[in-house]
C-alpha cells in the first residue's frame, strides 16, 4: 500500500515521504495513529506543504546541528513531576516535558517529536534521552528527574 508519511517513522521516513508498506501495517498502525494518509494523485500538494512545513522547522546545516549538540550534552536538565514517597512518579515524564525544560535551562527550541526516550520514565533519577538534530546527528541529553509540584 501506498502512503504519505505525516510525521515521522523511525526507520521508515519523514514526514513528507512517500512510502510503500504492507496493507496491515498501514491499515493496523500508520494510519489509525494519524502517522500517514493514503497516497492518491491529489496528494501531491499535500507533500509539498508537509515537506515545506518541515524545512522551516527543521535544523538547516551540519555545522549548526554540531553546534546544537555540543549546547545540550554540555548541560543537565531538570524535570520536576510529582512522585511519591518510594520515589515512583504519578504519571510518566512526556518528550514535550523533555523539551520544555530543555528551553528553561536555556537550552535551543526543539521540536518534541525530535526527542526519543529509551525508556518509560516513571520514576525519579537520571536518563539518558536522545534527540535527533539533523539526519547525522543525534545529541545525548541527560535529565534529572527530581520530586516537585
Amino acid at each position: 500500500m501506498k502512503l504519505i508519511l505525516t510525521q515521522e517513522v523511525s526507520g521508515l521516513g519523514t514526514p513528507g515521504d512517500v512510502v510503500e508498506v504492507r496493507d496491515g501495517y498501514a491499515r493496523n498502525y500508520l494510519v489509525p495513529r494519524g502517522l500517514a494518509v493514503a497516497w492518491t494523485r491529489g496528494g501531491e500538494k499535500q507533500v509539498t506543504s508537509i515537506r515545506a512545513a518541515r524545512s522551516a522547522r527543521e535544523v538547516k546545516t551540519m555545522e549548526e546541528a554540531q553546534q546544537i549538540r555540543q549546547a545540550l550534552e554540555s548541560r543537565t536538565v531538570t524535570v520536576s513531576a510529582r512522585a511519591g514517597t518510594s520515589g515512583r512518579l504519578f504519571g510518566a515524564i512526556t518528550p514535550a516535558d523533555v523539551a520544555e525544560a530543555v528551553v528553561a535551562v536555556g537550552g535551543p527550541q526543539i521540536d518534541r517529536r525530535k526527542v526519543e526516550l529509551t525508556q518509560p520514565i516513571k520514576s525519579l533519577g537520571e536518563y539518558t534521552v536522545h534527540v535527533r538534530l539533523h539526519p547525522e546527528v543525534q545529541a545525548k541529553v541527560k535529565v534529572a528527574v527530581v520530586a516537585g509540584a
